[in-house]
């Protein structure tokens, strides 16, 4: 919603007061010790919680699965 009237400088002051921006914050791993974010999975380890929810090797390798056929595709 934008604001039709004009604010004086306190006004915008007290308004932009809201916007700084913030440092996401970070865990570390129990698993590997590398950051991730608070409630969420390894990206590294693929573990949440001690339990294995993530498979990374098998997307680690279906990535690289995928951008060897597309050098093939473009050395054609």
């Amino acid at each position: 919603m934008v604001v039709r009237m004009r604010h004086n400088r306190s006004q915008t002051g007290n308004t932009r007061s809201h916007h700084a921006l913030v440092a996401p914050s970070l865990t570390l791993c129990k698993e590997c010790g590398s950051p991730k974010a608070p409630h969420s999975a390894c990206m590294v380890c693929g573990k949440y919680k001690g339990r294995q929810v993530l498979d990374v090797h098998s997307k680690i390798a279906k990535r690289e699965k995928k951008a060897k056929e597309k050098a093939q595709q473009a050395g054609k």
